[in-house]
């Protein structure tokens, strides 16, 4: 029973750690996303740009190899969005919610950043997702707040 029991865990550890998957944890439990990656200039540009819609478990993970601050907008983007900003260690610094669609003001995260994960507008609010959620995703490494 114990080692049924071990297996599943491992499982589900295994599972949790790909790199279509981003899971999110905090006081109020924890959830995922399958995710699309944006790794290239070419990706990010585009982003969700003329999609119609989105299911509630998709989202696009925006992946940058340093930190820097990060500015997004919504041009071409047809559905409203919440941005959510991380640190290195996979830590949300900073939550947009509900970015327009179509409005080309700039959205910052702030500094030091290496990832954003785009999902549907109001999702983060209902879900719980605020500063100091914790990711899970290969990209954040062994020194990640919470770790593959």
């Amino acid at each position: 029973m114990v080692a049924a029991a071990l297996i599943v865990a491992a499982t589900h550890a295994w599972a949790a750690c790909r790199e279509d998957v981003v899971w999110l944890r905090g006081d109020w439990g924890e959830t995922s996303f399958r995710v699309e990656l944006a790794t290239t200039v070419a990706q990010r540009s585009r982003g969700l740009m003329f999609r119609d819609s989105m299911a509630d478990d998709v989202g696009m993970l925006f992946l940058y190899q340093r930190p820097q601050a990060l500015s997004f907008w919504m041009r071409n983007t047809y559905i409203p969005l919440d941005l959510i900003f991380l640190r290195p260690d996979g830590v949300v610094a900073h939550v947009h919610h509900r970015a327009r669609p179509l409005d080309e003001t700039p959205i910052s995260g702030g500094r030091g950043l290496v990832a954003v994960l785009e999902i549907n507008g109001g999702l983060a609010q209902q879900i719980g997702i605020a500063p100091g959620t914790q990711m899970r995703h290969p990209f954040f490494g062994g020194d990640a707040a919470w770790p593959c």
